[in-house]
């Protein structure tokens, strides 16, 4: 072989391996991204579900919130009850139902703001029922006998819903945790769900179930 097939061979023995690198270049760039598409389709997947978690959240607090219109309407009709307590509550109400949250902006300070309104309705509530007990004509209505019939089962579906929420956010919020999910979630910003406190709920809702209305 003489020299000038030898130049000519180790210049194409160059242009193929420059070629070659530049293919694997590009290879990894696509790897690449499928793996940042299919990790954020991943977590909108993931974030689905918590939407429909949060709307039951909603829906049971707002059966609440009704029955709690319904119960105030009927109290207002009785005569010489003590408007202080009645006031407090309807107030609660009003600040509890004025907070509209849904599952785009449930940041750990509105979720906050939003179990303090829905504490203080809860706390309000259980002073009203108690209040009750000295008006032994108002509590023996039937309009009052459907509410209380009526309240334990609405208290008992808001727990399950906090509950169901907490359960269906967790896979989420490990997933945002993670390494790698992690450097993805901060890229598009998805962030971790805030859960509800397990000491908020039904347990601290006015048991008015043991209360005797029959005096």
């Amino acid at each position: 072989m003489d020299l000038d097939e030898k130049i000519e061979n180790t210049v194409e023995s160059v242009k193929n391996s420059n070629s070659l690198k530049k293919y694997w270049k590009w290879a990894v760039i696509i790897a690449l991204a499928l793996w940042v598409w299919s990790m954020y389709n991943g977590f909108v997947k993931a974030e689905e579900p918590i939407a429909a978690a949060w709307g039951e959240v909603e829906t049971q607090y707002q059966a609440r919130a009704d029955k709690v219109k319904v119960i105030t309407k009927i109290i207002e009709n009785s005569a010489n009850f003590e408007k202080g307590t009645l006031k407090d509550v309807i107030e609660a109400r009003a600040k509890a139902t004025s907070i509209n949250l849904d599952a785009s902006n449930l940041t750990p300070e509105n979720m906050a703001n939003f179990e303090k309104a829905q504490g203080q309705l809860t706390g309000a509530l259980s002073r009203l029922m108690m209040t009750i007990e000295r008006y032994p004509t108002l509590k023996t209505t039937d309009a009052f006998r459907d509410f209380q019939a009526q309240y334990e089962g609405i208290e008992n579906r808001i727990s399950k819903a906090r509950s169901d929420f907490n359960g269906t956010i967790k896979p989420f919020n490990i997933k945002v945790k993670k390494f790698p999910g992690k450097l993805i979630a901060g890229l598009f910003g998805f962030s971790a769900k805030p859960y509800f406190k397990a000491s908020a709920g039904s347990e601290d809702a006015p048991d008015i179930g043991d209360m005797n209305f029959d005096r």
